[in-house]
């Protein structure tokens, strides 16, 4: 009953009624899409596909945002309708990305025991321009490649909408060693949670953990009552210790072949 609740609340706050500063909601019968106003790709949140022609609608979306010439993502999610709606989309030409765990939990939730010891690392909140570089220089390091567009994303959000983009550290004296952020969702309940790399030396020493109850205190404070995130398995054993639960499972579907509307 309580994840069908939780799953409930989740689709009409982030999906069907999702707001973010610099995008546009498009309603339609079948499909809720959100516009970009600066560039970046569109993307489709939700979808009532029964009693519809599926490859159809398919079809029509790739043709709209084609014609604004935008590139967007059609997130899935297992639950909706039809079953092979991705495998659908990945006929047409959309690359489907590995499926995450859509996990949800409350923020008073408890922390597993010794949680909050990491000493003597220090979890530190970051705030400049100069910090989000550092984040990205870590995530380059982790990952092998460039971050330079999510920078900019950051950095932009951080400007747009400060108060609720929020980005945490976790320091070996001036060392960076682990970060993660955090979205407080506008007019929504919940805070998604984004993130978590950690150098290999100082894996296994509760640096996502840390971070994880950095950001719960804060969304707490900030009066938000759910934490989500989109989990990869060795982040969802983590985050069920802090009683967050798989609702289901997404993909993102991306397609990129888009022609100007000029």
């Amino acid at each position: 009953m309580i994840r069908t609740q939780w799953r409930q609340c989740y689709d009409q706050s982030l999906r069907f009624g999702y707001q973010r500063p610099k995008y546009r909601r498009e309603e339609t019968p079948e499909v809720v899409r959100y516009l970009s106003r600066d560039g970046k790709k569109g993307f489709v949140l939700w979808s009532n596909l029964a009693d519809v022609k599926v490859d159809d609608v398919i079809q029509r979306e790739v043709e709209y945002f084609r014609g604004i010439g935008q590139a967007f993502e059609w997130k899935v999610y297992d639950y909706d309708y039809p079953e092979n709606l991705s495998e659908r989309l990945e006929r047409v030409g959309f690359h489907v990305d590995e499926p995450l765990a859509l996990m949800v939990g409350e923020c008073h939730g408890v922390m597993p025991k010794g949680a909050q010891n990491i000493e003597p690392l220090e979890v530190r909140e970051i705030t400049t321009e100069s910090g989000i570089h550092a984040i990205m220089q870590l995530e380059a390091e982790v990952w092998g490649r460039s971050f330079v567009d999510l920078e900019n994303e950051l950095c932009n959000d951080k400007k747009t909408w400060s108060e609720s983009l929020c980005l945490y550290g976790v320091y070996d004296g001036n060392l960076l060693v682990s970060a993660a952020w955090m979205y407080l969702e506008l007019h929504s309940e919940f805070a998604s949670l984004w993130g978590g790399s950690t150098l290999p030396g100082y894996r296994d020493r509760g640096c996502y953990t840390a971070l994880v109850h950095a950001r719960r205190e804060k969304a707490r404070a900030t009066g938000r009552r759910y934490l989500t995130v989109d989990a990869s398995p060795m982040s969802r054993r983590i985050l069920e210790k802090h009683g967050l639960v798989c609702l289901g499972y997404t993909r993102g579907c991306h397609f990129v072949q888009v022609e100007s509307s000029t």
